[in-house]
């Protein structure tokens, strides 16, 4: 069984697996430790991760990047139209959510967001899977803690849909805040003050601060604060604005009217902003960007910081917000963690350490402590692996209320209710009371909706409570609901009943008695002594109640066509994969024979024989470069076979003879082994022999009558 956590970043992913006692980082099919966000589709199959990273350029109206980012949105949300800022294929609708349009397999196509997710997914799930050598099922995916239940939801629908199980959904900041306090051995313990940690994340698309106390075995999340829209692409996206107002003055040419001239520059300028992290300045350099023109320009930190200016001004916000919601001031905090990639801008880090007057601490990966966040946290939840007893106390990001209609039996009765306040712990279990002569409806929504991101519809999910009706006497049937928002942060009201007052006796309390101890002896020793009973009502849980729930995750009729669909396109695509395989086999084939004919087989083959497999080799290459270059896996391994058929007498022959040699060699060395082998044992034996002789020989010592005794005295 697999252990796998996923920090399923907006650019690129990272796996963390468990084993050989701690987390690993697993490389993908280049041997890198991140693999690309994106998803590309092409006229016979889809690119996925590196492969989609490596046509990028050329085909960007099919590649989508930002896929995190469209999970749970619809095509009007105004959150999308900075999405498609970024993204270069086009959004579109796609049954109500959003999705992109793109050309697959010589037809247009529409995939959405769940779909597209799911897709890069399987990547994920298929790398794993290759460098564990086991299948992978089981998952702990990180999110932004600002995701609303109807992300979460469709990264969950997304997992299911790639064929694989979501443990838990968490939150990168507790991610990150576990893999930290996990491997700590000095956290303070039982009533010594809690370790309070900052923890500042800001990576490609986004931004978070948290507060988490720690103590030995737990962490507490005590707030969180965020900025959606300032991360690294906000910064590369402020570079290119600027080198496009350049070029175009000096270079005469705009590269905001062509898609691939943007992009170019836009990878370009994320290069610059490293290098300027550690240098004063750097140069860029692009050859052919546009119509055929060069360009090159060179930019200072101090240039690219006033350039940014905008963003680093709103980089305190979040760390007072968090502050202020965990009732706390700079002073009551003992460390300052940085994670994410943009945490290594110099004007960044002095902001922070700035604003809370300390030296910031660098003691986690920047780039995969989420990902090792998550690895432990699958872990913990695995029942295959033991690790450290710990902890984690999560909170509620947006309050959460319940409405309702009112009874017409009680015309006063409040018809709402904030079930899960801001900053509650979670996960949470509620129970909901209901007093009804008949079936009714509630529903879950946001109670802020202007807390949420973008244009975000607040309602969560609607529940139908059947079979409720009145008792005999007419009396309102007591109806008890569980309302739950579990760890993945999604809320449901999971199950529901009726209850019943009914009347019990029980022991009633003895009040103290004031009198000797004699008495109370007596009346303790007293067999006779009876408790009093009294009589209370208590309710008594009579039957279920059947709910209907309807949410935004999908149905599982929709849930089973993607399923489906998205097995039928990973044949495809694997198809696809084996066909260019058998093709550069054949090819690789024609050359290695072509160069061995003359010279490894020269003198197993007759002229005759040379000539018909060269003329088999040119004949199957004019092939392959022309009506051969698109044909199918059959038709190669028929290709192949054909040439083997007219070369395979002529390898045979090359073949015994190699393993007659190789016998040859065998007998050999075993002739060789069995000579020093007796050789061996004839100096044995000789050795023995010779030792044997040197020994001394024993006299005997015989008695005889005429022996003379010790004493010297004859014996008469």
């Amino acid at each position: 069984m697999s252990v796998v956590g996923i920090d399923f970043g907006a650019q690129s992913t990272k796996i963390g697996v468990a084993r050989n006692k701690g987390i690993d980082i697993i490389t993908n099919e280049t041997s890198n430790r991140q693999t690309p966000s994106l998803v590309g589709f092409g006229p016979k199959s889809r690119y996925l991760g590196e492969a989609a990273k490596t046509q990028e350029i050329s085909n960007l109206k099919n590649t989508i990047s930002s896929l995190k980012r469209l999970a749970g949105r619809t095509i009007s949300d105004p959150e999308v139209a900075i999405e498609q800022e970024f993204i270069t294929a086009p959004l579109v609708d796609v049954n109500g959510q959003v999705g992109a349009e793109v050309t697959y397999r010589g037809e247009k196509q529409k995939f959405s967001a769940v779909q597209l997710i799911a897709m890069y997914l399987g990547k994920i799930r298929d790398t794993a899977s290759k460098e564990l050598r086991l299948p992978v099922a089981d998952v702990v995916i990180g999110v932004p803690p600002w995701f609303t239940d109807v992300q979460r939801r469709a990264i969950v629908d997304a997992s299911e849909v790639a064929n694989l199980k979501t443990l838990r959904l968490i939150n990168d900041n507790t991610a990150i805040a576990l893999g930290y306090g996990i491997t700590k051995s000095d956290l303070p313990e039982g009533d010594a003050k809690p370790r309070r940690v900052v923890f500042v994340d800001i990576g490609y698309s986004d931004y978070t601060a948290s507060v988490v106390e720690f103590k030995k075995g737990e962490l507490a999340v005590k707030s969180t604060a965020f900025d959606r829209h300032l991360g690294g692409r906000n910064f590369d996206k402020a570079l290119v604005d600027h080198f496009a107002a350049e070029f175009k003055e000096k270079f005469k040419i705009d590269i905001t009217t062509n898609a691939k001239a943007s992009t170019r520059v836009a990878a370009a300028a994320e290069k610059l902003k490293k290098i300027l992290s550690a240098n004063a300045q750097a140069p860029l350099s692009i050859e052919s960007v546009m119509d055929d023109k060069d360009v090159r320009a060179m930019l200072k930190r101090e240039e690219f910081e006033e350039l940014i200016k905008p963003y680093i001004d709103r980089i305190t916000i979040p760390l007072e917000q968090a502050l202020a919601e965990a009732k706390l001031k700079v002073e009551d905090i003992d460390a300052i963690e940085m994670v994410g990639g943009s945490t290594r801008i110099p004007i960044i880090k002095e902001r922070i350490s700035k604003f809370f007057g300390k030296a910031l601490s660098y003691t986690l990966n920047q780039d995969e402590a989420i990902a090792r966040g998550c690895a432990f946290s699958c872990a913990i939840l695995s029942p295959v692996f033991r690790v450290r007893d710990f902890s984690v106390h999560d909170i509620v990001t947006y309050p959460i209320e319940f409405i309702w209609e009112q009874s017409p039996d009680i015309p006063d009765e409040d018809t709402s209710l904030t079930v899960f306040n801001k900053g509650n712990v979670m996960p949470s279990t509620k129970i909901l009371t209901f007093y009804r002569k008949q079936p009714f409806d509630l529903e879950a929504r946001y109670a802020k909706p202007d807390q949420l991101p973008g244009k975000f519809n607040p309602w969560i999910g609607r529940f139908s409570v059947k079979g409720v009706k009145a008792d005999d006497k007419d009396d309102f049937m007591v109806c008890k609901l569980k309302a739950r928002l579990n760890l993945h942060g999604i809320l449901n009201v999971e199950s529901g009943y009726y209850v019943e007052d009914v009347e019990v006796e029980e022991p009633e309390p003895e009040p103290k008695k004031e009198g000797d101890a004699m008495d109370t002896d007596q009346a303790n020793g007293s067999a006779e002594a009876k408790p009093k009973l009294r009589k209370v009502k208590k309710q008594v849980r009579k039957g279920d109640l059947q709910l209907v729930a309807g949410t935004a995750s999908l149905d599982e009729g929709a849930k089973s066509g993607l399923i489906e669909l998205e097995q039928q396109m990973f044949m495809e695509d694997k198809l696809v994969t084996d066909t260019e395989d058998k093709k550069n086999e054949l090819e690789a084939y024609i050359y290695e024979l072509r160069g061995k004919i003359d010279d490894l087989y020269a003198e197993f083959a007759s002229d005759e024989e040379k000539d018909k497999i060269r003329d088999k080799l040119e004949k199957t290459e004019d092939w392959l470069y022309d009506e051969g270059d698109d044909a199918t896996k059959a038709q190669y391994v028929a290709k192949f076979d054909e040439i083997r058929f007219v070369a395979g007498p002529v390898v045979q022959r090359y073949l015994d003879k190699i393993e007659a040699e190789r016998a040859a060699v065998r007998k050999a060395e075993e002739e060789l082994a069995a000579k020093r082998k007796a050789e061996a044992d004839a100096k044995k034996k000789a050795e023995e022999e010779a030792k044997k002789a040197a020994e001394p020989q024993d006299t005997e010592m015989k008695d005889a009558d005429s022996a003379v005794k010790p004493d010297g005295v004859e014996e008469k």
